[in-house]
């Protein structure tokens, strides 16, 4: 993947809180951005832009939790927030993380 691949546009505002959001939530013990993460609920690198789902399916799980994913009692901003740093991520248009890319912690070396 490298990071030429990673979104090219600088991170908003938003999207930046929408990050914090993801990592107070602890929504990567669930699921995966590029692959790496949780597997309880799916890798979201891609969800945005994913024809059959996109924005609205997102914001539904977001809002009101499924049978397997909890009501995190998100605020109307905070999912803002979240579907910013989604649409952000969904640029890098990759799911998966080249394994030859992944450290021997399990995470993703930007150094590569």
């Amino acid at each position: 993947m490298g990071t030429n691949n990673l979104p090219q546009e600088k991170i908003n505002p938003i999207a930046a809180k929408g990050f914090r959001v993801w990592q107070q939530k602890n929504c990567q013990s669930c699921h995966q951005l590029y692959g790496l993460g949780g597997y309880m609920g799916p890798d979201l690198t891609n969800i945005m832009s994913d024809s059959l789902k996109g924005e609205p399916y997102a914001r539904v799980f977001m809002t009101n939790g499924s049978a397997k994913m909890p009501n995190l009692s998100l605020s109307a901003e905070q999912i803002n927030e979240l579907t910013a740093f989604l649409k952000w991520v969904d640029k890098s248009g990759h799911s998966r993380v080249d394994k030859r890319e992944v450290t021997k912690w399990g995470n993703y070396s930007m150094d590569n």
